[in-house]
């Protein structure tokens, strides 16, 4: 089996497994076992996630981001580290409650949210949720007036993935006017929130987002407000998330009190890295004759763009697969690196996955795709075009479990 990881053996070993479980179930035509996509989750992993979290950051508590990844049994791992829950909406968080997780671990993060919904968070007990407009503010006070809000400012970083500015933060000419009208409304206004954007890279955006959170602060306590809470966002990423937690320590440090109880809403930090997903060659088209003979043959798997990876679109996200050999079409492989385009299975053109990648040698149909890196916004974005499931099985390892290899 192809390597998973080069820096964590044990968890490579019993996903490689898990992955030779499935593949044999499926090419035996085990009984109501589909010939379809499927994932390997190590809630291991999560688990050495969350350790490195509590390493970096260890005064800012996590509230993982639902809309990430809603796996039941990630959640599930989720809760028992202790992690609180952003949620955005009425299934969110009730996917979190039926867990057994306390209201009190749970911010209704959305900043702007319909009537039904903030009636569902007041009566399961939840009291913290998100503000950045006088309308807001007005239906807040009409069904659930007893929140402690958090008002999320405006942050930018324009290397990010994906920003958030253009729809979400007040911007500063705009909190003081928000105060006010809390105030006015008799509002319990706690703290300021903030998200610089997914996949930041610049760190002076969370410098100056920290600053301008100060300022809030401040703003807040002459209308009589008892600041208490600094939530700096998500979108952390496994590349430079050290370096990120610590520009956001020593900001919030010189920023703020140790007093001040200090949260974040990582969901692709937790997820992204436990999951693989594998995939199968469904047909081939090779390119002959002289005009085609330089471009990469065709491969068209069973999840594509539609399925499993919106990140194609979403975030220009380049996709790296790995080839797992069909045991039964090995005889007359041609070896060597072979050039491929790989797209998904709806009848769509802009459904591919990858549009040049090279794989070690031949592949055929039937063989396997593996992708690494597969558990944020996968699943959770995945879409029934064409007539495809958005159901798909997982199977799930351990590696801080003793014993499982």
């Amino acid at each position: 089996m192809p390597k998973t990881t080069v820096d964590d053996p044990r968890s490579e070993q019993l996903v490689n497994l898990a992955i030779e479980f499935q593949t044999q179930r499926i090419n035996s035509g085990v009984p109501n076992v589909e010939d379809n996509p499927f994932f390997v989750a190590d809630l291991g992993r999560v688990t050495r996630q969350h350790r490195r979290w509590k390493l970096n950051l260890p005064n800012v508590q996590p509230f993982y981001a639902v809309k990430c990844n809603s796996d039941p049994l990630l959640l599930r791992a989720l809760a028992e580290l202790g992690a609180g829950f952003d949620c955005a909406s009425i299934e969110e968080i009730r996917s979190v409650l039926a867990l057994g997780v306390d209201p009190s671990r749970i911010i209704f993060a959305n900043p702007c949210k319909p009537a039904a919904a903030l009636n569902y968070a007041r009566e399961a007990g939840i009291v913290t949720t998100v503000f950045d407009n006088i309308d807001e503010l007005e239906t807040i006070h009409c069904y659930m007036p007893r929140a402690q809000l958090l008002l999320r400012i405006y942050a930018n970083d324009a290397s990010a993935l994906i920003n958030f500015g253009d729809k979400f933060g007040a911007p500063a000419g705009m909190t003081r006017a928000l105060l006010n009208r809390a105030k006015e409304l008799s509002l319990d206004v706690v703290g300021v929130s903030f998200h610089v954007g997914t996949g930041a890279n610049d760190l002076n955006s969370f410098r100056k987002a920290i600053k301008e959170a100060r300022i809030v602060f401040d703003q807040a306590e002459t209308f009589g407000f008892t600041m208490r809470i600094v939530d700096v966002g998500g979108g952390f990423q496994d590349k430079n998330f050290g370096e990120i937690a610590s520009t956001i320590r020593d900001s919030l440090a010189d920023n703020f009190p140790s007093t001040t109880r200090f949260i974040a809403e990582p969901g692709r930090f937790y997820a992204r890295s436990a999951y693989t997903l594998v995939c199968r060659v469904i047909s081939r088209r090779r390119q002959v004759g002289e005009v085609c003979k330089d471009q990469p043959d065709m491969l068209y798997q069973n999840d594509g763009l539609y399925g499993n990876f919106m990140n194609c679109l979403m975030e220009k996200e380049i996709f790296h697969p790995i080839l797992i050999p069909d045991h039964g079409s090995l005889g007359d492989r041609e070896d060597g690196p072979h050039r491929y385009t790989i797209w998904g299975p709806t009848c769509d053109g802009c459904d591919y996955v990858v549009r040049d990648t090279t794989l070690r040698c031949e592949a055929k149909v039937r063989d396997w795709l593996m992708y690494k890196n597969m558990g944020a916004y996968t699943n959770a974005t995945a879409t029934r075009f064409n007539g495809f499931s958005s159901n798909i099985l997982t199977l799930y390892v351990d590696s801080e479990l003793p014993g499982q290899v």
